[in-house]
Formats: C-alpha cells, sequence, structure tokens
C-alpha cells in the first residue's frame, strides 16, 4: 500500500471498509478533500481511542500522521506542561520521564499491529524487552515529539519493533522493542493469586 491512497479492508462478513484520517467510510464514499494522491492516512484522538486500551493519563500519542499497513507509522505527542508527571519530574526543571518516551513508542507500534487484529478488544500487547536504547535530548513542556516506528518482525503474538521519538527534526530517543500479544482475559486473570489452593 502507498501512503495517501485509500485502501480497502476486507473484513470477514462485513462490506469492505475503508480507512483514511481516522474516519470510517463504505467503499467509494471517501469526502471530499481525500481524493487523490498525497493524502496521507491519519487518525485523530477519538480513532486512536478506538484501538488502544490506554486513556489519560496514560495515553501518550495525540495523532497519527502517516500509516503504512503492516510497515510503518508517524504519531505526535504534542507536550504540555499540563502533564500529570511534570508534577514530580522535575519541580522548577520539567523534563518528561525517558520511559515515558519509550512507552509512546510502544503505544503507536501497537496501534499499528492492533489495526490488523479482528479480536483486537480481547487482545493486550505487553511490551517484553527493549535493546539498544538510547536518549539524546530531553523532553520539555512545549515540545511536539513525533514518534516513528517500523516494525522489523512479526510473527504470530510476537512483534520487533525499532521506535525513533524526534523534537525538531532531532533524535531524542531511540530504542528496539519487543512486543507480545496475549488474550485480555487471561491476561486480567493471571493477577490473582491461587494460594492456598
Amino acid at each position: 500500500m502507498l501512503i495517501g491512497t485509500v485502501r480497502r479492508l476486507d473484513c470477514a462478513g462485513s462490506a469492505g471498509l475503508l480507512i483514511m484520517r481516522g474516519l470510517r467510510y463504505t467503499e467509494g464514499e471517501a469526502p471530499e478533500g481525500l481524493h487523490g494522491a498525497g493524502a496521507g492516512m491519519q487518525l485523530d484522538i477519538n480513532e486512536i481511542q478506538k484501538f488502544l486500551p490506554h486513556r489519560y493519563p496514560f495515553l501518550l500519542i495525540d495523532k497519527v500522521v502517516e500509516m503504512e499497513r503492516f510497515k510503518r507509522i508517524v504519531a505526535i505527542k504534542s507536550v504540555s506542561i499540563n502533564e500529570a508527571f511534570f508534577q514530580g519530574h522535575f519541580p522548577g526543571k520539567p523534563v518528561m520521564p525517558g520511559v515515558l518516551i519509550l512507552e509512546s513508542m510502544a503505544q503507536a507500534g501497537g496501534l499499528l499491529l492492533l489495526q490488523e487484529i479482528p479480536d483486537r478488544d480481547h487482545k493486550l500487547l505487553y511490551l517484553a524487552t527493549m535493546n539498544d536504547v538510547k536518549f539524546r535530548r530531553p523532553v520539555v513542556p512545549g515540545d511536539q515529539l513525533r514518534v516513528e516506528v517500523d516494525i522489523l518482525m512479526w510473527k504470530g503474538d510476537r512483534c520487533k519493533i525499532q521506535g525513533k521519538a524526534l523534537v525538531d527534526g532531532n533524535v531524542a530517543a531511540e530504542a528496539t522493542l519487543f512486543c507480545l500479544m496475549v488474550d485480555r482475559e487471561k491476561a486480567l486473570n493471571s493477577g490473582t493469586s491461587n494460594a492456598g489452593k
């Protein structure tokens, strides 16, 4: 698929759906302004929340500006002084925690992957490992974090992604992440204790 084209998604038992700019359209009914090359595949915060289980204050991507199925996603996080983590990290010198930058990469990658899973409402993606993690510059209030994620490998319930977070074209952080898809119900029940049984 080329970025900028309206793509039919074939779903078992349904009329083909088209996804473009975060809205679903019946095939052949793309709205005015989305016809032709150059219209990038985009999702707004409302569409993102249809795919990711995260919510405030832990939803760390605000919109998707590019997406190529099975390959790549580019998401934006607008960093505001109103973020809850800035209250304690650090008073008088607010810096976005590096682990949350990594989480934004994982969420962007998760969004790309979950779009391809028919029963995504019954799945969770767990971050399993992080390799080659590098932090290059601090991310502060007022920055716009551009999160670029490429799928390196996806087999069954395992996925390896390469993430990069940039501010004004400069790399703020980069990492290789390994994710594992699990059944939501099993994941929720695995936290219960069987002690004494």
